[in-house]
């Protein structure tokens, strides 16, 4: 009897490690996870208002997101996990860091959350059948070893009908400025070595991955940073933060 051939993997061993150094500190809005927690709550009503759109939803109901299934892939430590669990989601979480699992899992069971947090990736999710309404792929793009192969295996978990949201750092100088140099660097908003530029993806890069994969872009959103306000906002500037909306046909 021969071997079943293992699928190809889009896990970087490097990326894992790092974030899995840090996992202690997901929960600390004012640790080195602090960009995060301010980055939050503008993707949490980004993916609510989406969703709620897409599915013929009111975005103002106690939970208009119950009854869809969710998978929130690169969850780190569950800080996007837990408020769509709130908002109703039925959510799997999945990650390649043990330790982050670990750490989500533990946050989510002190808040009496039930999240089917899982240790794995998106190929093994893929390669086992699972289907979800809505697939969100938020900050894991540029950190994963095969960009094209991982956005391919996330979209065909997308259920027709269904929706998926990508969120990623553009490759611009702008974006090395403010990115790297600045919130690595400069201000210290995040660990060194975080972000690798040249890693960095293009929204016409992730728009011809999703559309390859079969799926159908409708919508592209910049996020932007007010430091006066210390707020994170909507915006139609890509050149640095963005988010990326599409579906699969019925």
């Amino acid at each position: 009897m021969s071997k079943a051939q293992p699928f190809a993997t889009t896990v970087d061993d490097a990326e894992v490690a790092r974030f899995s150094a840090l996992a202690e500190g997901w929960w600390d809005p004012h640790g080195k996870m602090r960009p995060l927690h301010k980055f939050n709550p503008v993707r949490i009503a980004y993916v609510r208002d989406q969703v709620c759109a897409h599915f013929g939803r009111d975005p103002k109901a106690p939970q208009p997101l119950a009854g869809l299934r969710f998978l929130d892939i690169g969850c780190g430590g569950g800080l996007l996990s837990e408020p769509l669990a709130r908002l109703g989601a039925d959510m799997v979480s999945a990650d390649a860091s043990p330790v982050n699992i670990r750490v989500a899992s533990l946050h989510a069971e002190k808040g009496g959350l039930k999240i089917d947090y899982r240790h794995t990736t998106a190929e093994a999710l893929a390669e086992a059948g699972e289907r979800f309404d809505v697939v969100l792929a938020m900050e894991v793009v540029e950190h994963v070893a095969d960009v094209k192969l991982f956005l391919s295996r996330c979209a065909e978990m997308v259920k027709p009908g269904g929706l998926m949201v990508a969120a990623t750092l553009n490759r611009t100088l702008k974006s090395f400025a403010m990115a790297i140099v600045g919130a690595e660097y400069v201000l210290g908003w995040l660990p060194r070595g975080t972000h690798q530029w040249d890693r960095f993806v293009t929204p016409a890069e992730l728009s011809a991955a999703l559309t390859g994969a079969g799926l159908r872009l409708t919508e592209e959103m910049g996020v932007v940073y007010n430091p006066l306000a210390d707020v994170w906002r909507l915006s139609r500037d890509t050149s640095v933060n963005y988010m990326m909306v599409a579906t699969r046909p019925a």
